[in-house]
């Protein structure tokens, strides 16, 4: 008897074992089924030749991605290994992390090389229909290790890192997103324009050392994008700031900018196809609202030297330069007829010259304005522009 029970119970484990065994088998080919499905909305592919499962470890080899960017040509990548890999009860798969082998291209003398390259917390949805945030591809984190440009055996462009992060608000509001190009360096000593390589010259730049950052949220119900940082920031030269702010941008409005560039990109009268997304463009366009932006440069020393430099061509020193601006921009402003603007910028570009710190352009209605108004402003009285978006010019501050 009991010998009996022994044989059931392990029969009835065997079925048991057969019948939930293909449950939690992952289907890698299924995923990148889904991930090329994700891919397309932007215009892009992915083509592999094998997709291996161990565990929860997905091995693609044969990898090759062709963009948007680069019809008919396609970047092969090679073996991308995804860890951490489950399938949802959406039929979409989460990956913890996602590897690309490093990349070596070289042509004609110039080569470039890129290390360490992985994406965290990559979903890839069940259904790629980008009406919900969850029928979109989505990242977590997104990087790289060094890269280098070298141009006849000279590096002439390199960073030392990536860095990318995406994250979810609270019940799934939207996005906070950031990026950093860290460790910028370029080398300018081998422009080849005498006229180029001599300003370049005086004014420091042989050498430029610095990094990139980027800032910002995505607000899926109302579209709002606020880019609040967009800084180039370079050693002994300075930081350009730009910042932006509209609202309109929902994921309908995406997919539907993707659909019409699809289409447009189908269409084999380039002509043609150009006419359709300009009036798509516009369609969409009625969509958008503009809340406010703006463009901050702080110098770190790159104006002194320029006014120099400019000044050494003219036959005057940087101060005599600076003297004529400070009377020539009155007269060049008075020509848009923008009374306002132009002591503004007046005020702005002599308090500047005076002494360099920083100067911003910044525009914030009272209320947002739909872009189909600062449109018609722009054909109909450019000079109105200023007062629709509340534009200001300060400096120094």
């Amino acid at each position: 008897m009991t010998h009996t029970r022994k044989i059931r119970l392990m029969m009835a484990s065997a079925a048991l074992l057969i019948l939930t065994g293909p449950a939690f088998a992952l289907d890698g080919a299924d995923m990148m089924k889904k991930l090329d499905a994700a891919l397309s909305a932007n215009g892009s592919s992915i083509r592999f030749d094998k997709a291996d499962v161990n565990g929860d470890v997905v091995t693609v080899t044969g990898v090759k991605l062709q963009t948007a960017a680069n019809p008919g040509e396609a970047l092969n990548i090679g073996v991308v290994t995804f860890e951490g890999v489950e399938e949802n009860e959406n039929g979409g798969y989460y990956s913890e992390t996602v590897t690309f082998p490093d990349i070596n291209v070289s042509q004609d003398g110039s080569s470039f090389s890129a290390r360490n390259l992985s994406i965290g917390g990559l979903s890839i949805p069940g259904n790629a229909s980008g009406d919900t945030i969850n029928d979109i591809l989505l990242y977590e984190t997104a990087g790289t290790g060094p890269i280098v440009v070298n141009v006849k055996g000279k590096d002439v462009f390199s960073a030392e890192s990536t860095d990318a992060n995406l994250t979810r608000q609270e019940n799934d509001a939207g996005f906070d997103f950031d990026a950093t190009l860290a460790g910028l360096k370029a080398d300018l000593s081998d422009v080849e324009d005498p006229k180029a390589k001599e300003a370049i010259e005086k004014l420091g730049l042989t050498t430029l050392d610095g990094e990139v950052t980027m800032k910002g949220s995505w607000e899926l119900k109302s579209g709002n994008v606020a880019l609040n940082e967009y800084a180039l920031d370079f050693k002994n030269v300075g930081r350009l700031n730009i910042a932006m702010d509209f609202s309109g941008y929902t994921l309908q409005f995406m997919k539907a900018l993707q659909e019409a560039t699809k289409a447009a990109e189908a269409n084999p009268n380039k002509e043609e196809a150009n006419q359709a997304m300009g009036l798509a463009i516009m369609g969409l366009m009625q969509q958008l609202t503009f809340n406010s932006a703006s463009i901050r440069f702080d110098d770190a020393s790159i104006t002194k030297k320029a006014l120099d430099y400019a000044g050494s061509q003219q036959g005057v020193s940087g101060d005599q330069l600076a003297q004529s601006l400070k009377g020539l921009v009155p007269i060049m402003m008075a020509q848009l007829n923008i009374p306002e603007l132009q002591n503004q910028v007046t005020a702005a570009v002599n308090a500047y010259l005076d002494g360099p710190k920083s100067l911003t352009i910044s525009a914030k209605p009272e209320k947002p304005v739909p872009f189909p108004m600062i449109v018609g402003a722009a054909m109909g009285a450019p000079n109105t522009i200023p007062s629709v978006l509340g534009v200001k010019v300060t400096a120094n501050d």
